[in-house]
């Protein structure tokens, strides 16, 4: 018994040390990054994004899908889940003749999930809704100018499931947060440099709602259908404009500053999908999703003041709704066979056309990913290891075009927390 506390406090510290790693956690390397909240993220864990980034009608009682608060209602009675996933992505990106390599990465999320009673299961952790991440200059007249930026939000959420029969229905609630920072720095040859710095500092809350309904076609077959809703609110925070002579050691001076609340939105969002699950001998399972982000209807109002000869500037961006289809599956060979027969196989495939609209070129993005899973010797803690090749660039001029290689690596720990043993 003292083995299994001291197990579980370590878990715990684990959680706690991962929770802070993460807030500074550095995920994306693209100039696209640079417009609105930068680039989206799906809440999907490593499992999931081996499947396409599936997950409205998915639910288990081995996993955590934050995508579908409905799906916490599965999990087992006498189970706790934590899982934590991290990422390597390789960028090759063409700009006309220009070519560029990057490598960015780090802890993606964090969730841990456990049952509340027979019918009731909890989930609580922190996941990225943005992330953004770039650096590139050029040169100019007498000079040079650089564009850097850094930061994000995230998404720390409680969320509360409950399940009758083969319906279930949760809510995530959620303290959103972060700061995303975009600077221009103006080096002209002939005086000093000079810095100007526009910062977006998040501080808000959110929800989002989802049901999914289960129907037991035979005894080996069942088919999910999966709805999630988030409603439009506007955020709170504050926005700033500062300029700085970085060689004279001067204080930043603020040249405009804005209340985040009534200026800045988040959209009204839906997402639906339907799975197909049959197990027996094998285990095997199929999902399409679709997702649709109106944010061609929020507010956005940049207070760039920006008059840097040669950098890249704002102007000319503007949001379009963002739809996203995806489809996925997995696959176990035999539940009882042999190593190799009980580990998970994951294919899938998704495409966007993203919330980002710049000087009339609609941004989109594709992709495919493979993955496997892997049991540990107690058969229950898995190890999720995937590959995924993306490809996104600006329709109909190309912009940037990027190729990007990433993988990705999750850990489900599954313990029997709630278990008594019995003492005779």
């Amino acid at each position: 018994m003292k083995f299994k506390i001291t197990r579980r406090l370590a878990a715990l510290a684990t959680l706690a040390a991962a929770f802070v790693a993460a807030l500074s956690a550095q995920n994306t390397t693209t100039p696209y990054s640079m417009y609105g909240y930068g680039i989206l993220g799906d809440r999907a864990t490593s499992m999931q994004r081996q499947m396409g980034s599936v997950g409205y009608a998915m639910h288990g009682g081995r996993q955590i899908n934050v995508m579908n608060p409905a799906s916490y209602a599965s999990v087992d009675s006498l189970t706790f889940l934590f899982d934590m996933g991290a990422d390597v992505s390789l960028l090759w990106a063409q700009d006309g003749s220009a070519r560029n390599h990057a490598t960015g990465g780090g802890l993606d999320y964090i969730t841990m999930q456990f049952p509340l009673c027979r019918f009731m299961g909890m989930s609580i952790g922190l996941v990225p809704l943005s992330s953004v991440g770039y650096a590139f200059g050029n040169e100019i007249a007498h000079g040079t100018v650089e564009n850097q930026g850094r930061g994000g939000i995230n998404m720390a959420y409680i969320g509360v499931a409950g399940k009758v029969k083969g319906f279930s229905a949760g809510v995530n609630v959620s303290y959103n947060f972060g700061d995303i920072v975009n600077d221009i720095y103006s080096n002209p040859s002939n005086s000093g440099q000079t810095l100007l710095e526009h910062v977006m500092q998040i501080r808000d809350w959110d929800i989002n709602i989802g049901a999914q309904y289960t129907q037991r076609i035979s005894r080996d077959n069942e088919m999910t259908l999966g709805v999630t809703y988030t409603p439009k609110k506007s955020l709170h925070g504050n926005a700033w404009v500062t300029l700085q002579e970085l060689t004279k050691e001067s204080l930043p001076d603020t040249v405009g500053r804005i209340g985040v609340k009534g200026n800045y939105e988040t959209p009204q969002s839906f997402g639906f999908g339907l799975s197909f699950r049959h197990e027996r001998s094998s285990r095997w399972s199929v999902e399409a999703d679709v997702s649709l982000q109106q944010w061609s209807k929020v507010k956005y109002s940049p207070i760039y003041n920006l008059n840097v000869p040669g950098a890249v500037v704002f102007d000319g961006m503007q949001f379009a709704d963002r739809v996203r289809y995806a489809v996925g599956g997995e696959w176990v060979p035999k539940i009882r066979g042999n190593y190799g027969e009980r580990m998970a196989y994951r294919l899938g495939a998704y495409y966007c056309d993203d919330y980002l609209k710049i000087a009339g070129n609609r941004v989109k993005e594709y992709g495919l990913t493979a993955g496997v899973g892997f049991h540990t010797p107690s058969d229950k803690t898995m190890i999720n290891l995937g590959v995924e090749w993306k490809r996104r660039r600006a329709y109909p001029e190309a912009l940037v075009g990027e190729n990007y290689f990433n993988i990705t690596l999750g850990v489900n720990f599954n313990e029997l927390w709630f278990w008594q043993r019995k003492i005779r």
